[in-house]
């Protein structure tokens, strides 16, 4: 049983770890911010991102096999989409951290922040 538990702990975590790969690269957190409400095509995506196709497939495949992304054609078209919207929370739960710390830093670097007591 505790073997079990272990084995089980330690596939969550490696299923975590490659997730936040894919948090890893500014290219796969615009992917991920464009396709929030929608499915759109690569040609689409690459336009919007301005990013080659050849660059831009590897991210969505990437992203594909870690089970980010879905994918489905409708002829020779393509079209990509946010496998599980959940995702998106813990996504826009590292925007709003790391938003909050860039208003802090600016604060700090244009000297109207008074430095906390301890």
């Amino acid at each position: 049983m505790l073997k079990q538990k272990i084995t089980k702990e330690r596939t969550l975590c490696y299923y975590h770890a490659e997730m936040c790969k894919v948090f890893s690269h500014p290219t796969r957190l615009e992917i991920i911010n464009t396709l929030r409400d929608k499915e759109i095509t690569v040609g689409e995506l690459a336009n919007k991102l301005q990013v080659g196709i050849g660059n831009l497939s590897q991210h969505l495949s990437m992203m594909r096999d870690r089970k980010i992304l879905k994918n489905s054609k409708v002829g020779n078209q393509v079209f990509y989409r946010v496998a599980n919207t959940k995702m998106l929370k813990a996504f826009d739960l590292l925007r709003e951290i790391l938003l909050e710390q860039i208003e802090k830093d600016s604060l700090l670097l244009s000297g109207k922040m008074v430095r906390e007591r301890s």
